[in-house]
């Protein structure tokens, strides 16, 4: 019995953790780990126990808010017009990067380039599958790759999250203003 009940309290310290690093990092990606410590009611010590190094802390928080990205992308309907399903896909894609933008920049300093980029490649290749198909129909360029495509897309919407945080646009103007701008990029040239 002592240890399921061990087993019980690590997890819930697991999961404390989890929560006030997300909720830490969303509010400073610099935040320290004595922070996130005594936020989730644990000590340094505890914390290290469970997550060896900031960046472990780091990784295991990003990794938590991709899935739950993921989970909440993969209820966008993609079907129909392909211009329209990147609309819906912008729209709910934009909401998550809004409210994880400081948590991937804490990820961009703690950890390698190509593991942010690998723990993007679900998402990416949902909307490569999108780009893919509204090429196939006509109504997505064809001249540049997708991959390129792709790439624009993740930039024009790290660019909104910087435009926020620079005071120059609101949080509610980013989705149309995303949209307008990706539509306009991807149409095919006349």
């Amino acid at each position: 019995m002592a240890v399921a009940t061990k087993r019980a309290d690590a997890q819930r310290n697991i999961a404390a953790i989890l929560t006030a690093a997300a909720e830490c990092l969303s509010r400073d990606p610099a935040a320290s780990t004595s922070e996130i410590a005594k936020a989730a009611g644990v000590g340094r010590v505890t914390l290290y126990g469970h997550f060896p190094s900031r960046a472990d802390l780091i990784e295991a928080v990003f990794v938590q808010a991709i899935a739950i990205g993921e989970e909440t992308l993969g209820k966008v309907d993609l079907t129909g017009d392909p211009r329209e399903a990147l609309t819906r896909l912008i729209e709910s894609s934009w909401h998550l990067v809004d409210q994880w933008r400081a948590l991937l920049v804490a990820a961009q300093d703690a950890l390698p380039p190509s593991r942010v980029r690998e723990l993007h490649a679900d998402p990416m290749a949902r909307v490569e599958r999108l780009l893919e198909r509204g090429r196939a129909e006509g109504v997505f360029r064809t001249d540049l790759p997708t991959s390129w495509l792709v790439s624009v897309m993740h930039n024009v919407m790290h660019g909104a999250a910087t435009e926020i945080q620079a005071g120059r646009i609101t949080s509610d103007e980013a989705a149309p203003y995303i949209t307008a701008t990706l539509l306009s990029a991807f149409n095919p040239p006349t």
